[in-house]
């Protein structure tokens, strides 16, 4: 058991929220998760952490997963105490909680959770401090479990987010609010922490955004269709040349998602 005096690992995060800035992570989530929560032999345990100075992203992913599995708990973890304070208005234990906590993900009786959510986390921290946070999450997961750790703009029209196992990082996934978007690269600004400073020339991810650009410019008649039919258009085409891990049916909803060994840096 976790000293109370035992100090959390990591630093104070802005603490940035708005209502519903996660709601691309969340469905994606509840969508890829689905499988493992509802064969899991007891009632799930999910992780928010570092959820903000507000706590809508844990309760949103809460309602979220609820859909799911009826019976899922989650847990809020935030290092600085008076965001954990103020959140106990919304709690509702034992199915929502909130607590202290870092890095360590600190849980009763060494529960191991099924997914760990970071968002917006190690975007403050250095490159090379990324690994380190990585294997310290991933080595609290329940078997079968799942890190999401990536980062959105303030109201959630960019998004992009690495997923990782136990083993390590498995995916990433690129989403975005179609209607407003110009080019696929403005998601270059939203990369995970351990891709954003290589979107140079010579590195993959910078290739990817180069040629989504391309794939997007190439279908723009099929903008006459719908900004929809013009994001499936350039699917199909970058396909022809990545090796995608999803479907047309999450492609329709903004999103991509490529095999980790695409996209990680050399």
């Amino acid at each position: 058991m976790r000293s109370a005096a035992a100090k959390p690992v990591g630093a104070v995060t802005r603490g940035t929220t708005n209502p519903n800035r996660l709601r691309r992570q969340d469905r994606w989530i509840a969508h890829a998760l689905a499988p493992a929560l509802r064969r899991a032999d007891v009632a799930p345990v999910a992780v928010d952490l570092g959820y903000g100075a507000a706590p809508w992203t844990a309760v949103e992913l809460f309602e979220r997963l609820r859909v799911v599995r009826v019976d899922v708990r989650m847990v809020g973890i935030e290092i600085e105490p008076e965001r954990v304070a103020a959140a106990q208005r919304v709690a509702r234990p034992p199915a929502l909680t909130f607590r202290r906590g870092g890095f360590e993900v600190p849980l009763d009786g060494g529960e191991r959770p099924m997914l760990i959510r970071a968002a917006n986390v190690l975007r403050q921290y250095d490159e090379d401090q990324v690994p380190d946070a990585w294997a310290r999450l991933c080595g609290r997961l329940a078997p079968g479990g799942l890190l999401v750790e990536g980062t959105c703009d303030e109201i959630g029209r960019r998004q992009a987010w690495v997923t990782l196992g136990p083993e390590g990082p498995r995916t990433l996934t690129l989403a975005a609010h179609l209607a407003s978007l110009e080019r696929p690269s403005e998601l270059a600004e939203r990369l995970p922490k351990a891709l954003i400073h290589r979107n140079v020339p010579g590195e993959r991810v910078h290739a990817l955004l180069r040629d989504l650009d391309r794939a997007w410019a190439a279908a723009a008649p099929y903008a006459d269709f719908g900004v929809r039919q013009r994001w499936l258009a350039t699917t199909r085409a970058l396909a022809t040349t990545w090796p995608l891990a999803d479907t047309p049916s999450r492609q329709r909803l903004g999103e991509l998602t490529l095999p980790w060994p695409a996209v990680a840096p050399h």
